[in-house]
């Protein structure tokens, strides 16, 4: 559905007031893509609402109606998550952006789906507490619920599915419900809020959540390690975790991606397989601890460099280049377009699955970066070339298959925080098989119409 019929404008512009729903060309091309390569179809409209009473009621519409529905946050998610695939109606929930309700005592925080990380942080942080889930990217809550996204303090404190207490949805067809409660725990029939976490907006839409927070450590430590080869340092990462060393964050970068960051930030990294590790504690004293053990078990594996009690400055200047890795990619190869593999494989195989990818990218000739969340066993490989091309696209696309058939033969997963969108369909029947129709049945039940972000998680028939 590329384009409204005049009464159908006439309908959605009833449910909210006339800035908050629009045809013109700009927005809906601005709600084509995210900042994947991944394009849709255009979408016939945008709508704002700004309440669950709204959502229910244009729901309940474009059900009766068949309009395809479809979710939208920020826009940063990297598998064309939020894409139109049949045009019809973007809901763009970025203006429902009231953080409701801060209870420090109970470490909670109530939030609308369009509430950014950052914000709830800056706001939380008043209270001394923080929601740690980090994507790098400036995230929407919302949007974080759909994708389950994660990050890189992993490791140490979960992913987003962790965090999330209660949830009010709004179903295809409009009817509204409620998961989960404010106790911190329960074991009372079906976890429904686990089962709209990660679901990338093809059940419901989530239009308030209750959220864990936690305590802003007191004291960080950030250790750099370098070593003269890559399985090194991916042996090294294992051990660290074998230990129970419990790194707040575990960071795997590789020469050529040190390189790029280098060169565009000036962070003077030595450009050798490196691991960068920040830890939380409560006392300075406990840290120095955990980092002298730290060299130790990293000495034993190969390092050759051991820099301890980085300064906050650098270590804001590191992590802020960390974050920035993917456009530090993207702004070294103009003209280019990004395939991000996103896969996730248990620690005792992180090695192997580091030293399989390296050798695959060097193998192919491809321009390639290799990094990852390594401390939870989470895999990226920016690949990098032209999608209309269809050679070197397709050598791209053939590297991201054997990568992702690699970490599900390992006991993985074909993304450990990206989601699926469209970009990882093709490989949901090779890491799921019989649970994979099961999937489909839940979204026959809730949604029999497969009008809620359609050409998400499933292929279109």
């Amino acid at each position: 559905m590329e384009e409204f019929t005049a009464d159908q404008i006439a309908a959605l512009s009833k449910f909210v007031s006339s800035e908050r729903f629009s045809t013109g060309q700009s927005s809906r091309e601005l709600h084509l893509h995210d900042i994947s390569a991944h394009r849709g179809l255009i979408p016939a409209g945008i709508i704002w609402p700004v309440s669950t009473e709204e959502i229910s009621k244009i729901l309940t519409w474009t059900y009766d109606q068949n309009v395809p529905v479809t979710p939208w946050g920020a826009g940063t998610s990297t598998e064309g998550n939020p894409v139109p695939t049949r045009g019809g109606l973007v809901m763009d929930l970025t203006r429902m952006d009231k953080i409701i309700e801060i209870r420090p005592r109970d470490l909670q925080a109530d939030v609308q789906p369009g509430v950014l990380r950052k914000e709830l942080n800056r706001q939380a942080g008043q209270q001394g507490l923080f929601f740690p889930p980090d994507p790098g990217a400036d995230a929407t809550i919302g949007g974080m619920i759909a994708n389950n996204a994660s990050g890189v303090q992993t490791v140490k404190y979960g992913a987003t599915k962790d965090y999330v207490m209660k949830l009010t949805v709004v179903l295809p067809g409009g009817n509204i419900i409620h998961t989960g409660c404010k106790a911190h725990k329960s074991s009372s029939g079906y976890d429904l809020s686990r089962l709209f976490v990660g679901s990338e907006g093809t059940l419901g839409i989530v239009t308030e959540a209750t959220l864990r927070l936690t305590g802003i450590p007191s004291h960080h430590l950030a250790v750099t390690i370098s070593f003269s080869q890559l399985d090194e340092a991916s042996q090294a990462v294992a051990i660290m975790i074998g230990s129970g060393l419990e790194p707040a964050a575990l960071e795997l970068l590789t020469p050529q991606l040190i390189h790029l960051m280098n060169r565009e930030n000036n962070i003077g990294l030595p450009e050798a397989p490196t691991l960068f590790c920040e830890f939380h504690g409560i006392s300075a004293a406990t840290l120095q601890e955990t980092a002298d053990l730290t060299r130790e078990l990293c000495e034993d594996c190969g390092a050759t460099g051991f820099k301890s009690g980085v300064e906050a400055n650098e270590r804001a200047q590191l992590w802020r280049a960390r974050h920035e890795a993917w456009e530090t990619i993207h702004r070294a190869h103009p003209g280019k377009e990004t395939l991000i593999v996103d896969a996730a494989v248990p620690i005792s195989r992180y090695p192997e699955m580091i030293i399989f990818s390296q050798k695959l990218v060097d193998d192919k000739g491809a321009a390639g970066y290799i990094f990852g969340h390594a401390g939870d066993g989470n895999l990226h490989v920016v690949l990098v070339g032209d999608p209309d091309n269809e050679k070197e696209w397709s050598l791209l696309e053939d590297i991201n298959t054997r990568v992702v058939t690699r970490a599900v033969q390992l006991g993985g997963t074909c993304t450990g925080e990206h989601g699926i969108g469209i970009g990882k369909r093709k490989f949901m029947q090779l890491e799921h098989g019989d649970s994979y129709q099961l999937m489909r049945r839940i979204k026959d039940l809730i949604d029999p119409k497969g009008l809620l972000n359609p050409g998400k998680i499933f292929m279109e028939p």
